[in-house]
């Protein structure tokens, strides 16, 4: 498990060296640093929030780092996608996520087809319905992912539909419940779409 970890960790470098790389070989740049504010609506629907702050940086035309913040229930669909957890009655929240992500745009920054890469310590509560109380364990994510932005409107607001495939292990804390075991898949993939506006 070590080793599939830094495995990952040398992916996720390598994937962010070759984001500057890219930034630095551009031809026509930013005379200005950027930021943008996004949130994911999903978060909210399931009980969560989300607030991500990205900067583009001075002379950088396609590249874009941030921090983010995420909580949520986890769906049914979600929790079931892991075949060793389908219909065992559990109840899973994701209670909290730190990130760092850094993307390439390819025709510019918030506009069309980038790639990205995220790091993520995630904390989860899990709960089954046959069992009482609850545990917390927390997760390392390595995250590789492609989306597109549109931009509907002429002004700075932006619609960031994405999805991603990554690396998940357990760093701390307790995945069982009595004599349950919730399974902590190392593969897990997601897809969501972001709002933001850049300023």
């Amino acid at each position: 498990m070590k080793t599939k970890l830094k495995l990952s960790m040398v992916v996720l470098g390598l994937t962010f060296t070759t984001l500057s790389v890219s930034a630095q070989g551009n031809k026509k740049a930013e005379t200005k640093t950027k930021f943008s504010i996004e949130i994911d609506p999903a978060t909210f629907a399931f009980k969560g929030y989300s607030a991500h702050f990205r900067i583009q940086p001075k002379n950088c035309e396609h590249l874009l780092f941030g921090v983010g913040i995420y909580a949520m229930d986890m769906p049914s669909l979600l929790v079931d996608f892991n075949k060793n957890n389908k219909d065992k009655g559990w109840d899973v929240r994701l209670n909290n996520g730190v990130g760092l992500f850094g993307e390439h745009h390819f025709t510019e920054v918030n506009r069309k087809w980038f790639v990205g890469a995220q790091m993520s310590i995630q904390e989860y509560k899990i709960e089954n319905e046959t069992a009482t109380g609850s545990e917390k364990f927390t997760n390392f994510l390595a995250m590789g992912y492609f989306g597109y932005t549109i931009k509907p409107f002429k002004n700075n607001l932006y619609i960031k539909p994405w999805a991603g495939i990554g690396y998940t292990s357990k760093i701390a804390g307790n995945n069982t419940l009595e004599t349950l075991e919730y399974d902590i898949s190392p593969i897990t993939m997601f897809a969501t779409l972001h709002i933001g506006y850049t300023f």
